[in-house]
């Protein structure tokens, strides 16, 4: 048997070069996944405290803006501050949240600030709209 090496070769001349996406897309899209599995990731670091309390050393102000939002009752060294409440809120001097004790009541709807003695209930607790 003969081999027409010929016409083999007018067939292969006729013919256009195809090229295929949907593999070359397999390829790039595995390529893509095995970077992004092998690259490290850095952790985020959480630096200082963990507490919620603001950091006093950062800031100018003495008094921090506390939402009570469903809260009646402000209590204070057991004084009733409960008028200083405006727009929901109450502010409170960064040393009675620094040096004191806030607890929160949900069931009697009110907020117990015990203060260090060195603070007075009229300064620890103050309405927000008072700029004084």
């Amino acid at each position: 048997m003969k081999l027409d090496i010929k016409r083999h070769r007018e067939k292969i001349r006729g013919e256009k070069p195809e090229f295929n996406l949907v593999p070359f897309i397999d390829i790039l899209f595995t390529i893509l996944i095995f970077l992004v599995v092998t690259s490290s990731f850095n952790t985020a670091t959480i630096d200082g405290s963990t507490s919620g309390k603001p950091d006093v050393g950062t800031g100018d102000n003495e008094y921090y803006l506390f939402p009570v939002a469903n809260l009646e009752k402000v209590i204070v060294n057991g004084q009733d501050m409960s008028y200083l409440i405006k727009d929901s809120s109450i502010a409170i001097h960064s040393r009675a949240i620094d040096e004191g004790e806030i607890s929160i009541k949900p069931r009697d709807r009110s907020i117990i600030i015990t203060t260090p003695s060195s603070l007075s209930a009229e300064e620890a607790v103050r309405s927000p709209d008072n700029r004084s």
